[in-house]
């Protein structure tokens, strides 16, 4: 093995992802696993759970999978409390979940801005706050908030998750102030829109997302496997001197 690759391996490295069953975070656990991690996948649907535990078992790795909702107070702790158990210790924190609710503001409704706010924005927060203790224990460990490009820059329509995931890249500066001393590294990743079920959901329509791909330099959309690559980064040691960003994977979106 080359010393590239030590500096990449996850090799007894432990990480909990939240989304698991499709798009990003399925791929997530994926590209964690093949790199030596071993997962707990968390996530809602059954059958996908199902899907992202075979995965992961059949690049080698053990997995747990814990159904949980995001959106309640109660999901996240116990989904981190279920992992501890099940594998000892996470060193490796994934916050992926989120949705997106789409109205304009004057149309937004109340129900919908506190459940996007539950999913994207408290979610993280509560599981950060089960598992950073191991973390400093171990002095070391990794937080990759998954944000949005979306939460750099507004768009229309996106008022609660504009405002969701620009409080969690907020969220991930001060983790970083009050964490980094005990070797902790967290940072936002910000896709522009990635083809996911919910991308496909949001922006499959031409007449909708032709317009936005004519914003992105590079012409296109990105793929679940190009913001997977990017959690491997930052779960790694090859990013430890990287905390407290907002990392954008936007195609030059934010260049213009």
């Amino acid at each position: 093995m080359g010393q590239w690759e030590k500096r990449f391996s996850l090799a007894g490295k432990t990480a909990l992802v939240t989304g698991a069953t499709k798009g990003i975070g399925l791929e997530a656990c994926k590209v964690l696993a093949d790199a030596g991690a071993d997962i707990a996948v968390v996530g809602r649907d059954a059958r996908g759970l199902q899907e992202a535990e075979a995965a992961v078992k059949a690049l080698g790795r053990k997995c747990v999978a814990i159904s949980a909702d995001m959106a309640t107070a109660e999901g996240p702790v116990r989904a981190a409390k279920e992992a501890l158990k099940a594998l000892g210790h996470i060193d490796i924190l994934v916050n992926n979940a989120g949705i997106a609710l789409i109205d304009p503001l004057l149309k937004a409704s109340v129900a919908d801005w506190d459940m996007t706010m539950a999913v994207n924005l408290r979610a993280p927060f509560l599981l950060a706050r089960e598992l950073v203790p191991g973390m400093i224990a171990k002095k070391a460990g990794k937080i990759i908030n998954v944000s949005s490009q979306a939460g750099v820059v507004g768009l229309e329509g996106h008022g609660a998750y504009c405002a969701s995931k620009g409080g969690l890249n907020m969220l991930t500066k001060v983790m970083t102030v009050e964490w980094a001393a005990h070797n902790i590294q967290i940072n936002s990743l910000c896709p522009t829109v990635i083809l996911t079920p919910m991308g496909e959901q949001v922006w499959g329509d031409p007449a909708k997302g032709d317009p936005m791909k004519a914003k992105i330099p590079a012409a296109r959309f990105g793929k679940p496997v190009e913001v997977a690559d990017f959690i491997l980064f930052l779960a790694s040691s090859a990013s430890d001197m990287v905390t407290g960003q907002d990392l954008l994977i936007d195609g030059g979106y934010t260049a213009i």
